[in-house]
């Protein structure tokens, strides 16, 4: 392949190389929630700073940690979980925002995914669509024993990923209307928990790169509750979500230092 970093020695999107990230890198979309998720690490230093790509590195329990911003969608998702691996990090959890789906899950809830609905676009250039898209197991059960000892009222199971986000919210003015709302009935009657945009790129990408993958969402509101005239509180402070991923990476730090 091309260096088209011109022997910078630097990843060309992300902006970073090796030495500058940690082993656990936590994955949010937004890049301005980067340095509030830093501000969780000791001694966190901003290392690169390139298009949607803002990382900052610090250390959790004296282990160097790091958080990468991806932006939206799995495209870019994709791009930050292959260079952030060549880079030397082994270990990525997502931490993002979501839409409930079923009647239970409201806003405020943290969703973590066990695997993802692969509708979207991006995976299907690194598999075929019937090799699934699951998280890697000891993050997600890092992450579901870190949202039960801080108490957060929490989900877990399977979460759909699209590519378009009015496809998702106004399915009845697109052309292709007809299989959007087929689907989403399908999902709901599958028990699909949430929907959002990341996880099945990552999932299928990590799975590739032999790295693991975890996801944890803020459940920023339910469409399937407002239908209903149910109660559809709007919560938008991530920070629980951010939390839980914080507190995963601890225990699973101190997991892999147990074994060797």
């Amino acid at each position: 392949m091309i260096d088209y970093s011109e022997g910078s020695g630097k990843q060309y999107h992300t902006g970073v190389g090796k030495g500058d990230v940690g082993r656990y890198v936590i994955l949010p979309g937004d890049p301005k929630r980067c340095a509030k998720i830093a501000a969780h690490f000791d001694n966190p230093v901003l290392v690169a700073d390139s298009r949607e790509y803002v990382t900052y590195t610090g250390t959790l329990d004296g282990v160097k940690v790091s958080v990468t911003s991806t932006g939206i969608g799995g495209p870019s998702a994709s791009i930050a979980i292959d260079e952030l691996s060549k880079c030397g990090a082994d270990t990525f959890i997502r931490v993002g925002t979501c839409g409930g789906m079923q009647d239970e899950v409201i806003g405020g809830d943290v969703v973590i995914a066990s695997g993802a609905i692969r509708m979207e676009g991006t995976s299907r250039e690194f598999a075929p669509i019937e090799y699934p898209a699951v998280s890697n197991v000891e993050v997600m059960n890092a992450l579901i024993n870190s949202a039960k000892s801080l108490k957060e009222r929490y989900h877990v199971g399977v979460v759909q990923c699209k590519d378009s986000f009015f496809g998702q919210h106004e399915p009845d003015i697109m052309p292709v209307s007809y299989e959007l709302q087929n689907k989403w009935q399908a999902w709901l009657r599958m028990g699909c928990l949430a929907s959002e945009m990341e996880s099945a790129a990552l999932f299928i990408a990590g799975s590739f790169l032999r790295v693991r993958v975890g996801s944890c969402f803020l459940v920023v509101a339910n469409q399937e509750r407002a239908k209903k005239n149910l109660p559809n509180e709007q919560v938008h402070d991530t920070e629980a979500a951010i939390v839980t991923a914080v507190e995963a990476i601890r225990l699973l730090i101190k997991e892999d230092n147990s074994k060797s």
